[in-house]
């Protein structure tokens, strides 16, 4: 299993830099795979979805949550973990690992690329986001100008209240807690407790 698992990341490795030196064959790929204007995987794309993520044992997406997981990233979801209704998951970008034990909770978006440990709460109304719209030319519309992408990484046990929002390129260090309506855009430490606009340190749990 372990290297078939290997195997299937090479393979995709292979693509994606095939397509990178082909810039023609990646607009044909892309435009198979992606609705152009509801920028989402195509119907019979995520029919076939089932067959190319990772879900473990006694995991659950709820029927209302919208995957837009194309298969040339991956989607990890461990053991007994759980996504619950209208959430959205998005890997276009970027990787969404998520560990076992962990619940993502009611409308919640997260936009990869994002790794979410085991044991970990997101309550309703979160977004975690590794994506930046890039705006910096002025004589260009910011929807030309493409994106930028910094990884997210969430530790073990974690809790992350209602509303919070977690920016590109931070680290939520294991053990701590972001408050509900906090807008993480540092990393936190291991076992801090996080609040504000933007979030400081409020507290440190011993």
């Amino acid at each position: 299993m372990i290297l078939c698992n290997f195997a299937s990341d090479m393979n995709k490795e292979t693509l994606r830099q095939r397509l990178k030196e082909s810039p023609q064959l990646k607009r044909m790929v892309d435009w198979m795979v992606m609705n152009q204007v509801e920028t989402r995987p195509r119907w019979y794309v995520r029919l076939m979805a089932p067959l190319y993520q990772q879900r473990g044992r006694h995991s659950v997406v709820h029927r209302s949550v919208r995957m837009d997981t194309p298969p040339y990233r991956r989607f990890v979801l461990g053991d007994y973990s759980v996504v619950e209704s209208f959430c959205c998951i998005n890997n276009a970008v970027g990787d969404v690992v998520i560990g076992s034990h962990t619940r993502i909770g009611i409308h919640n978006t997260i936009i990869g690329p994002v790794t979410i440990g085991s044991h970990v709460n997101l309550a309703q109304g979160i977004t975690v986001t590794a994506l930046n719209h890039n705006f910096s030319d002025p004589n260009l519309r910011i929807d030309e100008q493409g994106v930028t992408t910094k990884a997210v990484a969430i530790g073990d046990d974690v809790w992350i209240g209602a509303n919070a929002v977690v920016l590109p390129g931070v680290t939520v260090g294991c053990h701590s807690v972001v408050a509900a309506g906090a807008v993480v855009t540092a990393d936190v430490p291991d076992g801090c407790v996080v609040a504000g606009v933007p979030a400081r340190i409020i507290k440190r749990i011993k």
